[in-house]
């Protein structure tokens, strides 16, 4: 569905947020689904039957049932569930679809996205079902990056990731600053030895290696672009020998300056 035309969604009039009732029970049809149905638990707890499977579901849990799909449900009435269900067909051949049900673990955006979606037709919003489509292409599009993920015992919280790669771009734009592992630890409100597990793992090198990395890649621009010498270029970086710069840079380039520029 990521190459899918929002247009080409077909808005169905059967959605809604709604609180099961105790009682409430959805019963299994003679007919499959004639259309795609998103459909989202945002508490309680229950049983969701996907063609004859059987799944326990709660908070995050999230579905997408297809044409053809046979469903039925019944939930705790001590716990009832409360959901929204969104119908859609869509006009135009489909690349790739979502996978039929996953829990999901980071739920602001989504549901976010869920209630925009409900809330622009309750209050008949001036071109609610052109930002209802995109919207529900945005949901689709979600669903399809949480499955493409690394699991999660593996992936690295989303928050931590984007504070190590605020700092490495600190260290991108002041290449010239004599960073220290201790100072951007305490950028980034980490322990050293945690920060520098955690950059590593994320941006695939060592902090120094980095840093060096940043220098150097400054340097040959400088040298190339800028009309300074070796002198000028090592000074404006952060090096107090010259020699030192030289063969650092050379390390890392296989060139000296001199022959760069």
């Amino acid at each position: 569905m990521l190459h899918v035309s929002p247009s080409s969604f077909i808005l169905k009039p059967a959605f809604a947020k709604i609180v099961c009732e105790p009682g409430w029970k959805w019963h299994k049809r003679e007919k499959p689904l004639q259309n795609y149905d998103l459909f989202y638990v945002w508490s309680g707890e229950g049983t969701v039957v996907l063609n004859d499977q059987p799944i326990q579901v709660g908070p995050g849990s999230c579905f997408l049932f297809r044409k053809g799909d046979h469903t039925s449900a019944t939930h705790n009435p001590q716990r009832p569930l409360v959901l929204t269900y969104i119908h859609f067909d869509i006009d135009e051949p489909v690349d790739e679809v979502p996978g039929p049900y996953r829990k999901l673990e980071e739920t602001l955006d989504f549901e976010y996205m869920l209630s925009r979606y409900v809330r622009l037709f309750l209050i008949k919003a001036y071109g609610a079902e052109e930002e209802a489509r995109l919207i529900l292409k945005q949901l689709l599009i979600y669903l399809l990056r949480a499955e493409k993920e690394t699991p999660k015992e593996k992936k690295v919280s989303h928050q931590l990731n984007e504070v190590i790669q605020e700092v490495a771009n600190y260290c991108l734009q002041h290449p010239g600053l004599p960073h220290k592992v201790e100072d951007l630890a305490a950028r980034a409100g980490l322990s050293p030895r945690y920060f520098s597990i955690k950059f590593k793992e994320i941006i695939g090198q060592s902090v120094q290696s980095y840093i060096i990395k940043t220098r150097i890649d400054r340097a040959q621009h400088l040298l190339l672009h800028a009309g300074m010498n070796v002198t000028e270029v090592a000074d404006a970086l952060g090096y107090r020998d010259i020699f030192f710069f030289s063969r650092q840079f050379k390390q890392y380039t296989g060139k000296s300056p001199s022959e760069i520029r």
